[in-house]
């Protein structure tokens, strides 16, 4: 079974710039989408986008299309979210998770997450 280990949180001002990172270990991810769920405090989990086991094809979130994009090398057994022109509503903790359906009752494992945190 793979694990997921987020990485590259922090604390930016709006209109920053971050990229997150999501490790693969146990397995490759080679052939298994990855998507990108974000929690803010006292709100339900939330789909950001996810992207194809080849990176063929994303799909993102209305609230992120176009300031954030999903990619990946598998060389390296990584998926990345490159996230830009940040808003102080992106503000949350941001978790990866194996499979690529935006609904977050489809998972059943969730790691730590990496918080990001967006000031005005």
């Amino acid at each position: 079974q793979v694990q997921l280990v987020e990485s590259g949180g922090g604390s930016v001002q709006a209109g920053g710039s971050l990229r997150l990172s999501c490790a693969g270990s146990g397995r490759t991810l080679n052939f298994i989408g990855i998507s990108w769920f974000r929690q803010a405090p006292g709100k339900e989990r939330e789909f950001v986008g996810s992207i194809n086991w080849n990176g063929g094809r994303t799909d993102y979130a209305d609230v992120v299309k176009g300031r954030f994009t999903i990619s990946r090398d598998n060389a390296k057994n990584t998926v990345y979210l490159q996230m830009n022109s940040l808003k102080p509503e992106d503000t949350a903790n941001y978790y990866c998770a194996a499979g690529t359906a935006r609904d977050r009752q489809q998972y059943k494992t969730w790691g730590q997450g990496t918080q990001v945190t967006v000031s005005s």
